[in-house]
């Protein structure tokens, strides 16, 4: 057999294993964010290699590899599907150099597989693919008696290393998966291993694995657009783009040579990072998703598999002005959502119809504005059901309460859980004044900033990200582990607000969240 027909033999296997386990892999994806393409990204990615393969007519293998290599690096996706185009890379060097295949090329090819996938990424994670991938090239270190024999016993330890998985990673331990990208990867290595054996792929499934309550539902990433794309050119400096796209985003991977990079980064901004590529290059091969969009999406169409469970002890009926916000409460167990917020405040008929529609026999209600408590106890005296306010005045106060909420136990219960949260919570808003006038000793103009904390005017100024830090200083002016970030429905720019309040305080959390809320352009709490 030619290696040009043996390559793309192998490519079909590997292929194959991917699709018919495509859907479970996309299921399982909840890290570095849950928007439910892990399996898709990596079957496409394979099936760009497998196409160009069957346009092939080359028999010299320096020739192969090239082609291969650029195949897999032109046509990724997403995250994982770069980070398999490296491995790919890696390996396929190592094969087009040797004369001959034995199983010490093999393990050598697994080995320079590991190497370029762990150069590819800036700041390696374990509990991801790239654990997988790690521990599959120790093993191929043992050696083994024949090319078969080894790919067998490197599928056991890939399947070993994919079932670690969640002891590494704590999201992945939380949500009760498996890492996505490491099983995607160990079914190519499967794939791989069947094909030289002459063996039939392994049966996939027959059901897909039932996912928890914690899998499905997942906050969304910080930024909200997964951008890829190819830039060409001569002589690209790599490390240089790196420090660009770095200021645009996270999850960035910037791989290839100097005549072609494929760029992956999550961003707010993905025009800012194409501007960064047509400046140096042409650039092609452009995807851009909207991972919020995709998270959702992945969240409703795993529910429609859950069965339905038993009524719960308690529920949560929660008011809240945002999609972004509606999908935090959700994922934190609230059962009925109102729609409200500053101009909008719900009925104390809304209220009572939002309880009495919960599947529980009690219920804990957050008003998430001071303007709606009083609807909040109305609706709690009239209710036939057994309702436990908790006070909240604020959405960052509403979701951490919700925290603390757990559906098995009675409603007196979480209150009282709900209110000692609350305790060790300070909220913070930022907004536009809208006419002049005197606030707690300060003199806003219409069309100040206007920075609140706990609810009383703090400070006013014409610069968002002054006003925002000031706020900020003022909430984490005792010690505190979390600040947590809301952005409105006119998202403002945080990046140098965040860096900022990182250097200052190194040792809290700042968490971003896109609220969505309206005339709030950020609202913070700190806990």
């Amino acid at each position: 057999m030619s290696d040009l027909a043996r390559v793309q033999e192998l490519a079909r296997g590997a292929l194959a294993s991917l699709e018919r386990n495509r859907q479970r892999i996309d299921d399982l994806n909840v890290y570095p964010v849950p928007d439910g393409d892990t399996g898709t990204n990596l079957t496409m990615t394979a099936r760009a290699v497998v196409d160009e393969l069957d346009k092939s007519s080359t028999e010299d293998r320096a020739g192969l590899v090239k082609e291969v290599t650029r195949a897999a690096l032109m046509g990724a996706r997403g995250n994982s599907g770069v980070i398999l185009s490296q491995i790919i890379r890696g390996a396929a060097e190592v094969l087009g150099s040797e004369a001959t295949i034995d199983e010490q090329v093999v393990a050598r090819a697994f080995q320079a597989a590991r190497d370029a996938a762990y150069r590819a990424v800036r700041e390696p994670v374990e509990g991801t693919m790239l654990s997988v991938i790690r521990e599959i090239a120790e093993e191929s270190e043992q050696g083994a008696s024949g090319i078969p024999a080894l790919l067998q016993r490197l599928v056991r330890r890939g399947e070993e290393a994919v079932a670690r998985t969640p002891e590494q990673l704590a999201v992945l331990r939380e949500a009760g998966v498996v890492d996505a990208g490491g099983a995607g990867l160990l079914e190519i290595v499967r794939g791989l291993a069947a094909t030289v054996a002459g063996e039939p792929l392994p049966e996939a499934p027959a059901e897909r694995e039932q996912l928890s309550v914690a899998a499905i539902h997942q906050e969304l990433s910080r930024f909200r657009y997964c951008t890829t794309f190819v830039i060409e050119g001569d002589g690209l400096d790599s490390d240089a783009l790196e420090d660009e796209f770095l200021r645009l985003g996270d999850s960035l991977l910037v791989v290839g040579d100097p005549e072609a990079l494929k760029v992956h980064v999550h961003t707010d901004h993905p025009g800012r990072a194409l501007e960064v590529g047509t400046r140096v290059g042409v650039i092609d091969r452009v995807e851009i998703a909207n991972m919020h969009e995709q998270t959702t999406q992945r969240e409703e169409r795993l529910l429609e598999a859950v069965p339905d469970a038993p009524a719960a002890a308690s529920g949560a009926v929660a008011v809240v002005a945002g999609e972004g916000n509606r999908r935090l409460f959700q994922s934190l167990g609230a059962t009925k959502i109102v729609e409200g917020g500053q101009t909008m405040n719900p009925s104390t008929a809304d209220l009572v119809a939002a309880i009495e529609a919960t599947d529980a026999d009690e219920i804990v209600l957050l008003p998430n504005n001071s303007n709606v408590i009083l609807s909040a106890e109305q609706a709690a005296s009239l209710a036939a059901k057994r309702v436990e306010v908790i006070r909240t005045e604020s959405i960052p106060a509403g979701l951490a309460a919700m925290v603390a909420f757990e559906p098995e136990r009675p409603a007196e219960e979480n209150a009282a859980e709900m209110h000692e949260v609350l305790e060790g919570v300070t909220t913070g808003e930022i907004t536009i004044a809208s006419r002049d006038v005197e606030l707690n000793g300060l003199s806003v103009r219409k069309g100040d900033w206007l920075g609140l904390a706990d609810g009383e005017a703090l400070v006013r100024g014409t610069d968002f990200e002054e006003v925002a830090a000031a706020v900020a200083d003022r909430l984490l002016a005792e010690p505190r582990g979390v600040l947590t970030l809301l952005t409105g429905a006119e998202e403002p720019t945080l990046d140098d607000l965040v860096k900022q309040i990182e250097a200052r305080y190194p040792d809290v959390e700042v968490d971003v969240q896109a609220g969505g809320q309206p005339h709030y352009p950020l609202l913070l709490s700190a806990e």
